[in-house]
């Protein structure tokens, strides 16, 4: 099957989960025999008079990568326009494909699947051109993130993209259960049939290890974006409660985003400063090494459609303690791989990271339980084979674009 993603994201532009799951995802469809051409972007500040967009073959894998047009616009101060001007771009470069063996000859798709909201505008539109199915994988959603509610300028504008998204999908993929419930709660009735296929993970790139009995004060993990609603605000609150009973415990946060100074004047205010670091983002090398040495990874996020950093702990032995929010409370389950605790309760999150660290066998136990269920749930070609399987139902059915509806503000089931 010929299959063109379309995402704003893929190596070499990683902001998040987002470029890491296209990334394997398209390399297992290319493995699995599927001719698969991914449509990105190059990296912000490309100027396209210099550097037109590319064509290049990684891992078995076509990588057309438009040029930024035009590349005035910043992302943090004209998020629509510059996400417009980057669908014209993509838009242009899906319009102009051709076969690589025959430059003349055009190429088609049999599907286009689109990743996410920024990529609405041309995966629609090049969807509609070569008259096949849309996919699309949603991984987030606006109002989820703000518990329902969508009442800056800006968060319509992404709404109303998502929703346009949604109801113009001949299918619809999610990552977890309960962010199936989120999009029918949000756009539904009446949307194209969804389908849950879980995040994979390449267990191989994040070795294995055991813990041994550690002299020495407790180390705890944070990694990810510096976001609200990720909580690591949360997690600093914590950190007093968990030193009365563990002293000297330490908690290493490895991320950056746009709450890192909040976040420092929360460690500040919970006199935890000193106990506290902050490393910023990190390579592969250095976070598989800060996570073979810390004592517990702590992901207490407030909004999580599904967390591919837990699987990313879990496969290198690290014991987990997370919200069960969303996805995560899929993934790590309660007393068998790991410890959860429900979102914004610090003392319920201080509860359960003194629970990994008063009992490190019980804590040992669930990790490697975690280690040995990637290799059977969350394996990268189980996740590719289940996606064809959606492309082959959306080819059965006739294009049937569902009517939008209007945007309205209401807080989403149990997070008022």
């Amino acid at each position: 099957m010929k299959v063109l993603l379309v995402s704003w994201e893929y190596p070499p532009v990683v902001i998040g989960g987002l470029g890491r799951h296209v990334h394997h995802l398209a390399t297992a469809l290319a493995d699995a025999g599927h001719e698969v051409v991914v449509l990105s972007r190059r990296p912000t500040g490309t100027d396209p008079s210099t550097h037109p967009s590319g064509d290049d073959v990684s891992e078995g894998v076509r990588v057309i990568a438009a040029a930024q047009d035009p590349h005035e616009f910043d992302f943090g101060t004209d998020m629509m326009a510059w996400t417009l001007a980057m669908g014209h771009s993509m838009v242009r470069a899906g319009l102009a494909l051709k076969t690589r063996e025959r430059r003349t000859t055009p190429w088609r798709p049999d599907v286009v699947h689109a990743h996410d909201w920024l990529v609405a505008h041309p995966a629609i539109a090049l969807a509609e051109h070569f008259d096949v199915p849309l996919v699309s994988t949603i991984h987030a959603t606006e109002a989820g993130r703000h518990s329902g509610w969508v009442s800056g300028k800006i968060s319509r504008q992404v709404h109303a993209v998502e929703s346009w998204l949604v109801r113009e999908s001949d299918f619809l993929i999610t990552c977890s259960a309960s962010m199936g419930e989120e999009i029918t709660e949000l756009f539904g009735p009446g949307l194209a049939e969804s389908r849950v296929i879980r995040n994979g993970i390449d267990a191989g790139l994040w070795p294995y290890a055991r813990r041994t009995a550690r002299r020495g004060p407790a180390r705890l993990l944070y990694l990810g974006r510096l976001e609200y609603e990720k909580g690591v605000h949360d997690a600093i609150a914590a950190l007093p409660r968990i030193r009365r009973t563990h002293p000297g415990t330490t908690l290493t946060v490895a991320g950056d985003g746009t709450q890192l100074d909040w976040l420092l004047e929360q460690a500040r205010k919970h006199k935890v400063i000193k106990a506290i670091d902050f490393v910023g983002r990190v390579d592969h090398k250095e976070l598989v090494a800060l996570l073979h040495n810390c004592d517990a990874a702590v992901l207490p996020s407030h909004y999580e459609p599904f967390g591919i950093v837990a699987l990313e702990a879990a496969a290198t032995g690290a014991p987990l303690v997370t919200s069960n929010v969303g996805g995560l409370g899929e993934a790590v389950l309660d007393g068998e791989t790991g410890r959860s605790f429900p979102p914004r309760n610090i003392a319920a999150l201080a509860g359960a990271v003194r629970a990994v660290l008063d009992d490190p066998a019980a804590a040992q136990g669930h990790a490697l339980a975690a280690r040995k269920r990637l290799d059977s749930a969350f394996d990268w070609h189980t996740v590719a084979a289940e996606t064809a399987q959606v492309y082959l139902a959306a080819k059965r059915r006739e294009r049937e674009p569902h009517r939008r509806r209007v945007i309205v503000e209401h807080p989403l089931p149990d997070r008022g």
